[in-house]
């Protein structure tokens, strides 16, 4: 049933989406994440920049992350073998990063509002009378 593939088309996508941000931007994988941007700017051979460069892009390594979900739950969507194959990729790589932009969105909604409430408390502590003791 349609509907069906649909749900799980967008449950899907929420484990995707997870670890592509996760190698992508978190600081656990910061190191070979940077070890990986300074030899995609280095490297000789165009293969081995571009296959480099997908470990730095969130959007790029959502496709192979999205393969491998496929290939390991078997989810097709609309059609059976190759096709259903295919569509399921696209819309799964899709949602997934419909996902990570809504999630790096409220990450910058966050941090803007810490931001903002350091601002207020220095500014609150700077018009403060400081009090010496009196009394």
């Amino acid at each position: 049933m349609l509907s069906d593939q649909i749900a799980m088309l967008f449950i899907l996508a929420l484990p995707v989406a997870s670890v592509a941000w996760t190698v992508t931007h978190e600081e656990i994988f910061r190191e070979p994440r940077e070890w990986c941007e300074q030899k995609c700017q280095t490297a000789q051979h165009p293969v081995v920049r571009k296959c480099l460069y997908l470990f730095t892009c969130e959007y790029c390594f959502s496709h192979y992350v999205s393969f491998v979900v496929l290939v390991v739950t078997g989810y097709r969507l609309g059609y059976t073998g190759w096709r259903g194959f295919g569509v399921a990729l696209f819309a799964l790589v899709w949602i997934a990063n419909v996902y990570m932009s809504l999630y790096s969105r409220l990450r910058l909604d966050i941090k803007h509002e810490h931001v903002d409430i350091a601002a207020a408390q220095e500014q609150a502590q700077a018009t403060t009378p400081i009090d010496k003791g009196q009394g």
